[in-house]
């Protein structure tokens, strides 16, 4: 059983359906990223751990695959549910563990709670096809049937969500699943574990192996018996992942980084851009893969649109995001804090004229967290580091250009393809923004992040490798298709011959 700490909750392993303790029984603290709180500490696992949940998945799988989809969705109507019911408290959590502010802590939690109510309703779908044979007295299909054991590896900034997108179409599939949770966000895996468990999963389906990238993300990676991983994170790891992967000829799903821009064409509302900027920019303080890190111009409108973003960004308060009032909640550790700033040197460093922030908030009550003030660089070429690197923080450099073209150009010209979003009023370059920006979610008149949870996520280019989060399309990176022919006419029919 999970033991308690005098100062907060120590999160274990899961596996079998029970709470159990690490082989080694070694732990890191789990910081709120607010004020340096102490809530707790989390499992460093280790290969023997995921040797044991693995072990586990295995026998559950089986017996899983074989409920008949409907009633395994009724696990998720379940869960769905129980996230409904505990909304708030659960938020709370995430807020304190992750930083981001409370309004976009529920947001969160009700992006789950969707994700579970719909991924809960393809049991009486995961269609297949039926389709004429070429001979008589034949009939063919296709059916989707599960991969078997799924790795599913979550980061730190979408504790809850993530999870959810990966976690739910693979049970509902009929899979079992393995999850490494970031070690900075463990407790809302726990709240999410004990939710399953509540739910009536049976045990098994779902294990949680708490601990590092390197020793427990590794050990998955290269277990024979785990079928597909499916990992959000860091282009770095994602790449190095693939490798091993491929060596194994194991399937696996990349959601990585983004480098996303706002086109902001002369006919657009600026206001209403201005508020698009603000939210995507500097909404979870920049640590979103689908942040707004560019703001592409005409310049017609440059000067006016920093006028008003400027304005605009003054009233931005900073703090703890428990605090309704605050809008910047801080970033998640000091080793984030750090590389954020390095850039802000690097822009500086590349002729970048910085207009606001650029510096660390450490004063009064900010002084024991981790907080960045919202920075903004203009004058910005295209090929600057800090227009084509991901910062991942509350960093936006606005790049003007001279026409619509050139937005286009300048969008496409960065390695990353996740997301991107134009303002204008025109209808004839709305259809040829969506059909030429070489993002993945394509936004017209709205920033760059709010995905929906019944739409594919992903991007293209660097962003992944060709899988999608989320939709229906979650399904095909949780299902092999298997051909079905049932031949009824009484004799051998051989395809191809018999027919021709």
């Amino acid at each position: 059983m999970s033991k308690k700490l005098a100062n907060g909750i120590t999160v274990d392993n899961f596996i079998d359906g029970e709470w159990v303790v690490s082989e080694k029984e070694q732990y890191a603290p789990i910081k709120n990223p607010a004020n340096g709180e102490t809530l707790g500490e989390v499992a460093l696992s280790t290969a023997e751990d995921v040797e044991r949940a693995v072990a586990a998945a295995k026998k559950a799988q089986k017996q899983w695959a074989l409920v008949p989809a409907p009633q395994r969705a009724e696990v998720l109507y379940r869960v769905g549910l129980l996230l409904k019911e505990r909304k708030e408290r659960l938020a709370r959590i995430l807020t304190m563990e992750m930083g981001k502010v409370i309004e976009e802590a529920r947001g969160e939690v009700q992006e789950g709670i969707d994700m579970a109510f719909y991924m809960a309703g393809e049991g009486r779908r995961l269609f297949g096809n039926t389709t004429p044979s070429e001979l008589k007295d034949k009939f063919a299909m296709s059916i989707r049937v599960p991969v078997g054991i799924v790795g599913i590896i979550t980061p730190w900034n979408f504790p809850i969500a993530i999870a959810t997108w990966k976690s739910f179409p693979a049970i509902v599939a009929g899979n079992a699943v393995i999850w490494k949770p970031a070690t900075e966000t463990p407790l809302m895996a726990r709240e999410l574990i004990n939710i399953f468990a509540e739910a009536g999963l049976p045990n098994g389906v779902i294990n949680l192996v708490c601990g590092s990238g390197s020793k427990v993300g590794t050990a998955m990676v290269e277990h024979p018996d785990i079928d597909v991983i499916s990992f959000t994170g860091s282009n770095e790891v994602g790449r190095t992942i693939a490798e091993k992967c491929g060596k194994l000829l194991k399937r696996v799903s990349l959601e990585m980084g983004g480098k996303n821009a706002i086109i902001v064409m002369d006919d657009a509302d600026l206001d209403l851009a201005v508020e698009g900027i603000l939210w995507s920019a500097f909404g979870t303080s920049g640590q979103r893969c689908t942040a707004c890190s560019r703001v592409i111009v005409h310049e017609k409108v440059k000067e006016d649109l920093e006028e008003k973003l400027l304005e605009r960004m003054r009233y931005l308060k900073i703090g703890d995001g428990l605090d309704e009032e605050v809008k910047v909640g801080p970033v998640i550790n000091g080793n984030a804090l750090q590389k954020i700033h390095e850039y802000v040197q690097i822009g500086r460093g590349e002729g970048a004229v910085l207009l606001a922030g650029g510096y660390i908030l450490n004063d009064g009550e900010l002084a024991d967290g981790y907080y960045y003030a919202p920075s903004v660089f203009t004058d910005v070429e295209p090929s600057m580091r800090i227009a084509q690197e991901e910062i991942f923080g509350p960093v936006v450099s606005i790049i003007p250009v001279k026409s619509f073209e050139e937005a286009i150009e300048v969008n496409n010209s960065v390695t990353f393809g996740l997301s991107s979003s134009i303002f204008t009023r025109d209808i004839n370059k709305v259809f040829t923004a969506q059909r030429d920006l070489d993002t993945g979610i394509v936004y017209v008149n709205a920033g760059t992040t709010g995905a929906e949870i019944h739409l594919p996520f992903g991007g293209t280019k660097g962003t992944g490798n060709g899988h999608r989060d989320s939709g229906v399309a979650a399904l095909d990176v949780f299902t092999e298709w298997k051909s079905v022919y049932i031949d009824f006419s009484g004799k051998l029919q051989r395809a191809q011959i018999d027919n021709n």
